[in-house]
């Protein structure tokens, strides 16, 4: 069998996450890698020859990445949006049973199909700024089988759009109010994670580590079992308050710690140590109205790498957009342009214990995306615009 024409794009500016390229560049992409990349002068000759696409200019970028959501969920929370206007907060609203536990709800009555067709349209939202690949998490269910759904429909969102999708196993999200923590743990929560791994249908394991939510000890239970089971862990932890989950996370060698406002120089240290990512969400920070700014200077003095998600969810950050959050990074948390752009490619697919994309080099995935714009910097530095003018997928223009 013939193999298919090289996909051949040239006349283009480049921001590759690895070595960079001056001037005009190239890119050669067969069998949906990227074979060839450099300035258009060093173009090799048997590619020269072959049929060109000219970008005019354009900027092209690895596609984005969004390490972290919780795009499969039922129903809404806008009459929060408005408590905590009012002056309510997350905590408080949470507590009464509000925040997570009304979400859990509407997701329990909801059926699969859906569950896939209210999670389509952020899906869709995600793919049109040039995102290839999200991570989604379960933890809407809280019981057996709902925890399953929500894994099942996630898989399912990647046949039926051209997109990756990594499952993360959440079901230590929070406790529900009928039951003890620790015996949900146990009895509810470590058994569910057993069926999805069986089942084939997580990537990782996740929890909340919080004071409305989970301890050290109770997350530590679950991740030992995730470590057993051969899965990866990564944790939401410090948002609200100093409860350990940094330290927890470092200890278990996680793929990322999330939020992480209230990490201490000693966390940053250890997640130095570690090789774990912290994974900023300024969608929610800025949602929930928070004064407390992960301390970004420290994770550069130490090493630490910085990704960018977009933690769409229907509580704390209804984000659909990852230009935006690289926006509010720059603006609220004081990335650079090129951090920012960094944190949704590179470092978001190293979140995700993924080695194959988020840059653009031999041997790599050819999932692209092609902009116009003059510089990186545009791409964070513009509001509720998006210039994207191509999405490549896996070698494929969609």
């Amino acid at each position: 069998m013939q193999r298919p024409h090289p996909l051949v794009l040239t006349n283009a500016r480049l921001a590759t996450m690895a070595d960079p390229v001056s001037g005009p560049g190239a890119i050669v992409v067969e069998d949906g890698l990227v074979t060839w990349v450099g300035a258009q002068t060093d173009l090799p000759a048997a590619h020269a020859r072959a049929e060109q696409h000219d970008m005019q200019g354009r900027l092209i970028t690895p596609a984005f990445v969004d390490c972290h959501t919780h795009l499969v969920h039922g129903g809404h929370r806008a009459r929060e949006f408005e408590m905590r206007l009012e002056g309510a907060s997350y905590e408080a609203i949470a507590r009464e049973g509000g925040g997570i536990m009304s979400t859990v709800i509407a997701t329990r009555t909801a059926s699969e199909d859906q569950l896939v067709n209210t999670a389509l349209p952020r899906l869709d939202a995600l793919l049109a700024e040039g995102v290839s690949c999200v991570e989604v998490k379960s933890g809407y269910g809280l019981d057996h089988d709902t925890e399953l759904t929500m894994l099942r429909v996630a898989r399912r969102l990647a046949s039926l759009r051209p997109v990756r999708i990594r499952n993360s196993f959440l079901g230590a999200h929070a406790v529900p109010k009928w039951a003890e923590a620790d015996s949900y743990i146990d009895e509810i929560c470590i058994p569910a994670l057993r069926a999805a791994h069986a089942q084939g249908l997580v990537d990782a394991v996740d929890g909340f580590c919080e004071n409305i939510a989970f301890t050290p000890a109770q997350i530590a239970r679950v991740f030992t079992v995730a470590q057993e089971l051969g899965l990866p862990v990564k944790l939401h932890a410090e948002q609200l308050s100093h409860m350990g989950g940094t330290a927890l996370a470092a200890r278990f060698r996680a793929l990322s710690a999330d939020h992480v406002e209230y990490a201490t120089d000693a966390d940053v240290r250890a997640l130095a140590a570690a090789g774990t990512v912290a994974v900023l969400l300024p969608g929610a920070f800025y949602a929930l109205r928070e004064t407390q700014v992960p301390p970004v200077e420290a994770f550069r003095a130490h090493g630490v790498p910085m990704a960018l998600a977009t933690d769409c969810n229907p509580g704390s950050s209804p984000l659909t957009s990852l230009l935006l959050a690289m926006n509010l990074a720059c603006t609220l948390f004081r990335l650079t342009p090129d951090e920012a752009l960094r944190g949704v490619t590179l470092q978001a697919a190293r979140a995700l214990g993924l080695r194959d994309t988020g840059a653009i080099a031999p041997g790599l995935r050819a999932d692209l995306a092609v902009w116009d714009v003059e510089t990186p910097a545009e791409l964070a530095y513009r509001i509720a615009f998006n210039p994207l003018y191509l999405r490549i997928f896996g070698g494929q223009p969609c």
